[in-house]
């Protein structure tokens, strides 16, 4: 059965077949499943209102769309599962199972600690790790390593704990929802002085929806007000009953600055992973686990690290991370020490790859370069190809003219470095979520780990493009560059600024909005001829003031007769006054309008411009 034909080609029908394609296929990709010629489709997609080349990345509305006009079902893949098929069209496979009974051992559990801002999340993680680090160790790596594995002792027996260290506020949310599967259990942090606050409840919910098991750590036992009493009755109404009142959630009360009671907390997460969780992996297999970090060091370049979930990572071993590949040169663990291996839950920093990864990439080791290479390049131009299609606008045929001439379609576009890959794409996440309407677009243009460099000013010019460096600046002569051809550079440490600044900036690109403001009403009480200047109303004001130049609609027996007249003329006796209050009498002059009665209403009023929300 053939389809109408588009342009004199007769297009192959579909009897209702599922078509499987990738999330942002082009139509060329279309025409290859179907055995149809790409053009013919650009051209049904003109007939259905749409403007799309062959090879432009679409969005999966406009897969459906074809779909439904061709008679097929489109089936997008998801991202884990073409992810699953690359990697089984080499013989490999990223995956759960973990061999036989005989080879699992017991892993350390991983944890991420969250809680709102200023409870002493980053303070708790700094006592913690005093606790355990060695003074005079290589402190600035520790704390850009994103992770670090700590010892305690439970039960007379030394057990090991691997902390996540990832930013556990709102704006990262994107960053921990990929990295949910990495953690095992979360540590709430709540202020005794403050209890549950609306962040705490966020983290929570992030917890019960990555489905971990929770330990809360009361904080700030030593400050005044402190009540953590009142902390365990509030968590209560969120389904975490601690185990003094019956329930299954242990509670600790700590004090992170005084560093008070850490050893307990440590015990605790220990004994929530042993009660809740069979945490043992198989440290014989090929390694596999996720980027919990990435970033550009000048020295040794791209620097990534990475958690082993299953297997061990050897030096020499070569691996895939999202769309970087590499040889292991080197591994250091948390405190900067040259290691040869990694097993099951143990986070290093990896040297090697070819660039940055991003965070939350899965990794895994294969057998040889060539074949790294081929599955780093696929998921790049995966990766690209789904950008493509989630940052373009669609504009259909019907409005393209009217929207091109009214300017209806404004864009704000920003070029983001950052220190680090997670800062990046926590950043650009929390942007690309701005909602201030359907006028104003925002858009990546490029994003990238390390300083400003001149490619990001020439890009900056070529698309006026802002420019954010978040805890980097700019290299070399780039700013003299961005100062000369008047690039706006915008440096942030704080990501809750900078997502503000640019909310700030997108509402001032949005049309003003304009509401009416009543000014006065005049009745009128008598109408004088005049032959220079037609009728003049001889009013008194009932409401308000009436100015001269304002707008004015008349108004008679309720309805409105006249629109958009203007007071051009208003007089008091036998003077021009600029404008006449409420309970004086005056003179109205309506310009060319002439038809005016007795008892007819003046109603003045103005434009304002409208804040917006």
């Amino acid at each position: 059965m053939q389809a109408p034909s588009v342009g004199g080609v007769m297009l192959p029908r579909g009897n209702g077949e599922t078509i499987r394609l990738s999330r942002g296929a082009s139509l060329t990709d279309f025409a290859e499943k179907i055995n149809a010629n790409p053009a013919s489709l650009v051209a049904v997609m003109m007939n259905l209102g749409e403007m799309v080349t062959a090879t432009q990345s679409v969005s999966d509305e406009t897969l459906q769309l074809l779909a439904e006009e061709m008679n097929y079902k489109v089936q997008i893949v998801s991202p884990e599962e073409e992810d699953r098929e690359l990697l089984e069209s080499f013989d490999l496979e990223f995956g759960e199972d973990e061999g036989s009974e005989e080879d699992l051992v017991v892993r350390p559990p991983v944890v991420t600690v969250m809680g709102h801002v200023d409870h002493g999340k980053t303070r708790l993680l700094d006592a913690i790790r005093k606790t355990n680090v060695i003074a005079g160790e290589a402190g600035g790596i520790t704390q850009h390593i994103g992770a670090y594995q700590v010892t305690t002792e439970v039960n007379d027996e030394e057990r090991k704990i691997t902390f996540i260290d990832t930013p556990g506020h709102e704006a990262f949310t994107a960053m921990r929802a990929r990295g949910a599967k990495s953690t095992d259990i979360a540590i709430l942090v709540v202020a005794a002085n403050d209890g549950v606050m609306p962040q705490t409840v966020e983290a929570l919910n992030h917890a019960k929806a990555a489905d971990v098991p929770i330990v809360v750590a009361v904080n700030k036992i030593d400050v005044e007000g402190a009540d953590p009493q009142k902390v365990r009755g509030q968590l209560t109404e969120y389904g975490l009953v601690a185990e003094e009142y019956g329930g299954d959630t242990m509670f600790v009360d700590i004090s992170a600055k005084q560093g008070l009671h850490i050893d307990e907390l440590l015990e605790a997460v220990i004994l929530t992973a042993d009660a809740s969780l069979d945490l043992r992996a198989n440290p014989k297999q090929a390694a596999q686990g996720i980027a919990i970090e990435s970033r550009l060091d000048r020295g040794r370049g791209a620097v990534a690290t990475v958690l082993v979930q299953r297997g061990t990572l050897r030096v020499g071993d070569t691996m895939v991370v999202g769309d970087a590949y590499g040889r292991v040169r080197a591994m250091l663990d948390d405190s900067g020490n040259n290691v040869s291996e990694a097993g099951p839950s143990t986070p290093v920093q990896v040297l090697g790859l070819t660039n940055v990864p991003g965070a939350g990439d899965n990794f895994i080791v294969v057998p040889e370069d060539r074949t790294a290479r081929q599955i780093a390049e696929k998921r790049a131009a995966r990766e690209r190809n789904a950008a493509f299609a989630k940052r373009t606008r669609r504009v259909s045929l019907e409005d393209l003219d009217k929207v091109l001439k009214a300017g209806e379609v404004q864009q704000l576009n920003l070029i983001i470095k950052g220190d680090a890959s997670g800062s990046v794409e926590a950043l650009e996440s929390s942007l690309l979520q701005l909602d201030v309407g359907e006028e104003v677009d925002i858009r990546v243009l490029h994003r990238g780990v390390g300083a400003v460099t001149e490619s990001d000013i020439d890009l900056a010019m070529g698309s006026d493009a802002i420019v954010i460096g978040f805890n980097v600046r700019a290299a070399g002569r780039a700013q003299q560059m961005a100062e000369r051809e008047g690039v706006d550079v915008r440096y942030y440490s704080v990501i809750y600024q900078a997502i503000e600044e640019i909310e700030a900036a997108l509402k001032g690109m949005l049309k003003p909005e304009y509401e009416e403001v009543e000014l006065g009403t005049a009745e009128i009480r008598e109408v004088f001829k005049s032959s220079k200047l037609g009728n003049i109303a001889g009013v008194i004001i009932r409401s308000g003031e009436v100015r001269r130049n304002t707008k004015a609609r008349l108004i008679r027996d309720g309805k409105v007769v006249a629109e958009n007249l203007t007071i051009e003329g208003l007089r008091r006796f036998k003077d021009d006054v600029t404008e006449i209050r409420e309970g004086f009498e005056g003179g109205i002059n309506l310009g060319n309008f002439n038809d005016i009665k007795v008892d007819d209403i003046i109603a003045t009023y103005e434009m304002r411009e409208k804040p917006r929300a």
